[in-house]
C-alpha cells in the first residue's frame, strides 16, 4: 500500500475509493466499474499534478523523507555491478548507517559511498536511520584514500538527517570525524561527484558532498540544520517548521540559484516513491554527464575545480 503525506489526503481517498471499486468487481464479476474507476484516476492524476506543482519548502521536506523514497541501497544494487562492499574503519567498528565499496558504474571502475536509511523497522535500527557516528565517517576517508591511490572516480549518495549526535559518537570524535572526511573530500585527486537522493543534514552531508559536482533530486533538501531544530532555536517552538523551512532555504531549486548544487535531477511525478525505477534511472543519467564533464582534468585540475566551486558559492545568488 502506498503511504500518503499528510497533504496528500485528497488524493488518498481518491484513489481509494478507486480501488474500493475495482476490489468490488473482482468480487462481483457482473459488475461494471470501468467508466467509474477511469473518472476517479483521471481525478486522482490531475490531483496529483496540481499537488506537486508547487510544493512548499515544507512539503518538500515531506517528500525527501517518504520511508518509501528508494535508498542508497536501491540505487547500488540498480545502477552498479560487480559491488563489492568493504566494511570497518580499522579503528573502532564498522557503521552500518554508511555502505560503500568497489564498483562498476556503466563499465567503469568505481568506489561508491553512501548513507542507508534501512527500510523497515529492524534495518532502520541497525542501520541508525542513516544517522553515521565517527566510525562511518572514517570508513568513508579510508574508501576515498583508497580511491586517490588507484585512481578511481568517486559517487557519494547522500541521504541522512545529519551525524549522530549521541554521547558514544561524541566520545569518539564525531565533529574530527567529520571535518576529516570534509578534508579528504576536497583534497583527493580524483573525480568527486554527489548526489543528494533525500535529506542533506549538516555536516553529516558536507562530509560526503565537499565534491566537484553536486546533484540533487527534484524534491531532495539539503540544510545546515532541520526545519524543526531550526523552529526550535529560534522560535523555541518546533510547530514553526514550516516557516524554518521557507527561511533555510534549503529545496533543491533554492541551493541552485545560489551555486550549492549544480544540476537538479527531475523526479517522476508525485516524487521518487511513486517510481522508483524512473527516478534511479534519471540518476544513473546524470552521474554519466557529471563524470563526462570530469573525465580529462587532471589530479590538480580537479582540486582546483572542487575548492573554487566551494569559494563560489552564494555569488551566483548574490550577482542575480
Amino acid at each position: 500500500m502506498t503511504q500518503y503525506l499528510e497533504f496528500e489526503k485528497p488524493l488518498a481517498e481518491i484513489e481509494g475509493k478507486a480501488e474500493e471499486l475495482r476490489a468490488l468487481a473482482r468480487a462481483n464479476e457482473e459488475m461494471d466499474v470501468a467508466d467509474e474507476a477511469a473518472a476517479l484516476d483521471a481525478k486522482a492524476a490531475q490531483l496529483l499534478q496540481d499537488l506537486y506543482k508547487d510544493l512548499t519548502p515544507w512539503r518538500k521536506c515531506q517528500v525527501a523523507r517518504h520511508p518509501e523514497r528508494p535508498h542508497c541501497k536501491d540505487y547500488i544494487e540498480a545502477l552498479f555491478t560487480e559491488y563489492t562492499p568493504l566494511a570497518g574503519d580499522r579503528n573502532f567498528a564498522d557503521d552500518l548507517a554508511v555502505m560503500g565499496g568497489l564498483a562498476r558504474f556503466n563499465d567503469q571502475p568505481v568506489v561508491v559511498i553512501g548513507h542507508e536509511k534501512g527500510s523497515d523497522t529492524k534495518s532502520r535500527i541497525e542501520r541508525n536511520f542513516g544517522m553515521a557516528r565517527p566510525e562511518g565517517y572514517r570508513k568513508a576517508i579510508r574508501l576515498m584514500e583508497m580511491a586517490g591511490r588507484f585512481k578511481l572516480p568517486v559517487i557519494t549518495l547522500v541521504d541522512t538527517a545529519g551525524a549522530y549526535p549521541g554521547k558514544g559518537a561524541e566520545e569518539r570524535g564525531q565533529s574530527e570525524a567529520i571535518a576529516r572526511s570534509t578534508e579528504m573530500c576536497l583534497k583527493i585527486g580524483v573525480p568527486l561527484i554527489s548526489v543528494i537522493i533525500g535529506e542533506g543534514g549538516s555536516g553529516g552531508a558536507v562530509a560526503f558532498a565537499s565534491a566537484n559536482r553536486v546533484a540533487m533530486l527534484e524534491h531532495s533538501i539539503y540544510s545546515v540544520i532541520s526545519p524543526e531544530g531550526c523552529a526550535s532555536i529560534l522560535w523555541k517552538d518546533a510547530e514553526k517548521m514550516r516557516e524554518a523551512a521557507e527561511a533555510l532555504r534549503l529545496t533543491a531549486q533554492d541551493l541552485n540559484k545560489l551555486g550549492v548544487n549544480d544540476k537538479i535531477i527531475p523526479e517522476p511525478l508525485g516524487g521518487a516513491h511513486r517510481d522508483a525505477k524512473a527516478a534511479i534511472a534519471s540518476v544513473s543519467s546524470a552521474i554519466q554527464e557529471m563524470l563526462d564533464e570530469l573525465k580529462d582534468m587532471d589530479s590538480a585540475a580537479l582540486i582546483k575545480d572542487r575548492r573554487q566551486k566551494f569559494l563560489d558559492i552564494g555569488s551566483k545568488g548574490l550577482a542575480a
